[in-house]
């Protein structure tokens, strides 16, 4: 079924409550990563330029509740008051009123007092105990404030909470137009895919990953695993792993995997290894099958790199979700920088990249630009890989 997006909604001079993903990186105060703010900016923007009253909502780290000494602290770290300044700093024309409460009579008058084109940004969604817990009162209370509700937070719709869930069951409810180009994409690279399909999955833990590479096994031509989750797989096939990174609870359903995946199942053929997880280690390549039993794996060899590439080759739809290596320490960032590289210089290529850290090593090594989309949600698109209904999304009203 295809969802109601923002434009489907008549909003001129009602009031549209828009779940956001402001969960920004903040140091002593300071935003040090604005783009999630400006991730949401074509939503509020048109809002604002057809005169609706937007309430902003989102929640920004977490808040322990179990605790009332770490609640205040969780609190007073997690304030939105510095994001609700650099929004205005961002929209200079229009007036934005930070309310520092999640409920009561400040926000209530706030909301009252808002002209047309107005923004108020309410305090963190967290504050509440509630939010997690999708409580319906607290749903019902927020939704009480509006008229619409929008969810543009993509970061957030794979959780069913108050905010993200339970307000879109009491109001007329739509996509804004981040997440509506976040379904879009996905939808196209995962269900509707150019081929070949050729998916790319790294990072730490198999378990992260399990139904994502099985889902793909599905529907892509060749599946390329990398970075630590790749020793689970050599473990699995008997070669010798070291001290690198493994999952020993997991090494039966790797061998499944391989086993249910025949040639379509890429893996490193060579890695770069080290005595140290560490920056300046020492380092040098081994093959698969000379694997140093006192060295750990941090990054793929020359020749994964060039086999990797290989496969590659021609492909028509990419998705890539975690590094290569350990593209934090220069030394072992070469198989991640490359990969990158490489499904940036393909031809006539659809390429998304499923958020977190793929999504940073893409940023960090100046290839933002060249990727046909990079996801703002880490675990949301994870689970978009899975196959799986993302309930923020589900929620929301079909046109």
């Amino acid at each position: 079924m295809t969802k109601r997006t923002v434009t489907d909604l008549d909003v001129a001079g009602k009031r549209v409550i828009v779940r956001v993903d402001f969960n920004v990186p903040l140091k002593d105060g300071v935003i040090t990563d604005d783009n999630r703010i400006k991730g949401a900016l074509p939503t509020i923007k048109y809002l604002v330029e057809n005169n609706a009253k937007v309430i902003l909502m989102s929640h920004l780290g977490k808040v322990n509740h179990k605790d009332a000494e770490k609640t205040e602290a969780d609190k007073a770290k997690n304030n939105m008051a510095p994001v609700a300044v650099r929004l205005q700093e961002l929209l200079p024309e229009t007036k934005v009123t930070f309310v520092p409460v999640t409920r009561g009579a400040q926000l209530e008058e706030a909301v009252a007092d808002m002209k047309d084109g107005d923004i108020v940004l309410m305090q963190n969604t967290r504050y509440e105990v509630g939010e997690s817990k999708n409580d319906d009162n607290l749903a019902s209370y927020w939704a009480s404030l509006g008229d619409l509700f929008v969810t543009d937070a993509f970061g957030s719709v794979h959780r069913a909470h108050a905010s993200t869930v339970g307000i879109a069951h009491h109001l007329p409810s739509a996509l804004g137009f981040l997440v509506e180009k976040e379904v879009k994409f996905l939808s196209e690279a995962i269900y509707s895919p150019k081929r070949p399909f050729v998916a790319i999955l790294g990072g730490a833990k198999v378990s992260d990953k399990i139904n994502v590479i099985e889902n793909l096994l599905d529907v892509a031509d060749k599946v390329i695993v990398g970075g630590g989750m790749a020793y689970t797989f050599y473990k699995a096939m008997g070669l010798e792993i070291g001290t690198s990174l493994v999952e020993m609870d997991r090494i039966d359903v790797a061998k499944a995997i391989i086993e249910k995946a025949g040639d379509k199942l890429i893996l490193p053929v060579d890695n770069v290894v080290a005595k140290a997880f560490a920056p300046d280690a020492e380092h040098f390549v081994a093959a698969e099958d000379a694997m140093p039993a006192d060295m750990m794996g941090l990054d793929i060899g020359p020749k994964s790199i060039e086999l990797f590439k290989k496969e590659l080759e021609g492909a028509k739809t990419v998705v890539w979700n975690g590094p290569m290596g350990v593209f934090e320490f220069p030394a072992f960032a070469k198989g991640t920088l490359e990969v990158c590289k490489a499904i940036t210089e393909l031809p006539d290529v659809l390429s998304v990249i499923g958020g977190g850290d793929s999504a940073a090593a893409a940023i960090q090594l100046g290839f933002k630009d060249q990727i046909t989309h990079i996801s703002t949600g880490g675990g949301a698109s994870l689970e978009f890989m899975e196959g799986k209904e993302l309930p923020g999304i589900a929620a929301i009203q079909d046109k």
